[in-house]
């Protein structure tokens, strides 16, 4: 088994360095090689856009996030911090598109639809954003800069008091004080700072109820409120998170499928007619386009439906030890991996199928190249085209499973 992998590495590299037969030149081999890296960064672009083509989940379910944050949080002023995130500015500035409008411009050149109940929570949102209410959550934001800068100075001003009131209590002389100012001073100006931001604070709760009892506002945070709308999203949102890996890979290889194919065909048909360059060139692209199809099948086996049906069935049946799960790739894959060499060994490389197409073809039993019906050996990679058969002794070709003279069935021979 070794010995054959070896042999196939060495007629991988072989193949992928000559040109009927004969090795490319250092000059020859760096442009295919430049070629190469060409091809492959733009099969892997392709790829790339390709995947997303279709609407991502966070795209068909563009509210599901906000809500679901909104739903999570148990502070008292969730309903005023969603309704600012909407309306504020900086987040909604004057000429912007409405939510709405943001949400259907991501079906533009894509495949899929937007939520129909992302489009009325967006629909419910839109109101929300005017003038007023921008006006109002401006007037919060300063008030609560106020505040936030009042209460820093009360700490200083705290830090300073007690200080100087335990100066005071020891009897210190108020010359030798480190602080400028002395206690009653100081306390004045904590409760006239104190009062501020009760008043502040007052003013910004009577600003923020005014926002959260407008009629848009109401409509929305009634909307968020309602179990069954959210349910249907998240559900919607889990089940499109579960098959999008899947739905990605199978436009990946629906983009490589039709390279891979008429590739292939393009390598076949040069070998028959012994095209070398064109075999060469063609022979590097059918590797190229191979090599991100193997990268996004393990990538899915990683991230897609499949894991994800494995890492639940192992939830289920071990109680959540998901460790096991790398026990069962090491064993799974190297068995996945087993039924496609033999599948590959016995149907499209075997070499009796091979073998019997090539001399039906009148061609090269190892190379494919044309070659005369009668010759021994190939002219053109000097493979000898017959072997003895064990029974009439007479030359027969390899690989076929029939003596040509006598009829009795040969054995499979080395190659």
């Amino acid at each position: 088994m070794l010995n054959r992998i070896r042999r196939l590495v060495r007629q991988f590299f072989s193949k992928s360095r000559t040109i009927n037969n004969e090795p490319l030149n250092k000059v020859s081999l760096i442009v295919l090689v430049l070629i190469d890296i060409f091809i492959l960064v733009n099969v892997f672009s392709g790829l790339s856009d390709i995947s997303q083509w279709y609407l991502s989940p966070w795209q068909v379910h563009p509210c599901y996030t906000s809500w679901n944050d909104y739903r999570a949080q148990t502070t008292a002023s969730k309903g005023y911090d969603i309704l600012r995130a909407i309306a504020a500015p900086t987040s909604a500035p004057t000429g912007q598109p409405s939510l709405r409008q943001t949400y259907t411009d991501a079906e533009n050149g894509h495949l899929g639809t937007v939520s129909q109940i992302c489009l009325t929570y967006a629909s419910y949102a839109d109101p929300i954003v005017n003038s007023d209410n921008q006006q109002i959550i401006q007037t919060v934001d300063q008030k609560q800069s106020q505040i936030a800068t009042l209460e820093d100075a009360n700490r200083n001003l705290r830090a300073q008091y007690d200080s100087t009131l335990l100066e005071e209590i020891a009897g210190q002389p108020r010359e030798q004080s480190i602080n400028p100012v002395e206690a009653a001073r100081v306390k004045e100006t904590l409760d006239q700072n104190a009062r501020q931001i009760a008043t502040l604070k007052a003013e910004s709760d009577a600003l923020r109820t005014d926002l959260i009892n407008k009629p848009e506002s109401t409509t929305f945070l009634n909307f968020l409120k309602d179990d069954g709308q959210f349910q249907t999203v998240q559900a919607e949102y889990d089940h499109d998170s579960f098959w999008y890996p899947s739905i990605q890979l199978s436009f990946q290889v629906l983009f490589l499928l039709p390279l891979i194919v008429f590739t292939g065909f393009v390598h076949h048909q040069s070998q028959r007619r012994g095209y070398g360059l064109v075999a060469l060139i063609s022979w590097h692209l059918l590797v190229i386009f191979f090599i991100p199809l193997v990268f996004k099948a393990f990538e899915f086996l990683q991230v897609g439906a499949f894991f994800e049906l494995i890492v639940n069935a192992v939830s289920t049946l071990l109680g959540g030890l998901l460790f096991l799960v790398s026990y069962l790739y090491i064993l799974l894959i190297p068995l996945i991996g087993f039924g496609i060499i033999k599948f590959f060994q016995r149907f499209a490389f075997n070499p009796k199928i091979q073998a019997a197409k090539r001399v039906q073809n009148s061609s090269c039993i190892k190379c494919a190249k044309r070659i005369r019906r009668h010759d021994v050996h190939c002219p053109h990679c000097g493979y000898n085209q017959y072997t003895e058969c064990p029974t009439c002794h007479e030359p027969t070709y390899k690989y076929l499973p029939h003596c040509r003279q006598c009829g009795a069935v040969q054995p499979l021979p080395g190659r």
